[in-house]
């Protein structure tokens, strides 16, 4: 029989070695693979590529390997929540990759699925098209390093022309995600918000380390309630149901409002 399971988080990421690249699932700090984070962090994995929607806070999801100066470089599309990202980009420290949010999602989803490039409208008449972007930044506030000009290309649709960037798949040596519930065979549940980019991270990483909540056996979960099948991930550790999640931003009314 197929059995996914790892004993621990810290087992499950050991062999992560510097220099890798990941995929990273979670949105602010919904659905961080935090217990996986905190491994890698513990076992000081550096120099990695990291591609997430974002890179967590300054003391929490990925801003705790950023803080510890493990990561070279962010692929994300928001990093607007952490002041040390902000402090290493605009130094030079870090390079970072800002991809449009949609367009990221698809460069994962595309790397899973063994498409190599797509063309899409986002981006077209700006810097994500044309180049120019800051990646890196000297220390004196320089530009060390520029995102180049993508391919553009016009395409009839709906019998008009419009143009099109060329957009190249994204897929990574290793992925970290967190579910609600998952089985053996590695098939995964997640909960409501946290599926945000969970499962576009598993797909793009060519060995996938999930964290579950819940560990169940192979057929207890119900297949129409799936929401990634196990052909996609390679590790899964159980880290249970009381595992700290932390809110990004906490609003509520005023009392009487």
């Amino acid at each position: 029989m197929i059995d996914k399971q790892w004993a621990s988080a810290s087992e499950a990421v050991a062999d992560i070695e510097d220099g890798s690249s990941l995929a990273v699932g979670g949105f602010g700090l919904s659905g961080n693979p935090i217990a996986l984070i905190e491994a890698l962090l513990a076992q000081g994995t550096r120099d990695l590529s990291i591609v997430s929607n974002n890179c967590g806070v300054d003391d929490w999801g990925l801003g705790v390997l950023l803080a510890a100066q493990r990561i070279r470089k962010m692929t994300s599309s928001y990093v607007g929540e952490n002041k040390e990202f902000e402090r290493q980009f605009l130094s030079g420290e870090l390079e970072l990759e800002l991809t449009p949010q949609g367009t990221l999602a698809e460069k994962l989803r595309a790397g899973g699925s063994g498409i190599a490039a797509f063309y899409t409208q986002t981006g077209v008449g700006t810097q994500v098209a044309e180049g120019g972007l800051p990646r890196r930044y000297n220390p004196d506030g320089t530009v060390a390093v520029a995102s180049a000009p993508k391919d553009v290309r016009s395409f009839e649709v709906a019998g008009e022309p419009h143009e099109y960037v060329l957009e190249e798949a994204i897929s990574t040596d290793f992925a970290l995600v967190h579910a609600l519930v998952g089985d053996r065979h590695g098939n995964l549940i997640f909960n409501k918000a946290a599926r945000n980019f969970n499962p576009l991270a598993a797909m793009a990483g060519r060995i996938c380390v999930a964290q579950v909540e819940q560990l169940v056996e192979p057929g207890e979960l119900d297949p129409d309630r799936v929401h990634l099948p196990g052909v996609f991930v390679h590790r899964v550790v159980e880290v249970g149901g009381d595992i700290a999640k932390r809110i990004e931003r906490r609003t509520v009314a005023a009392e009487g409002a």
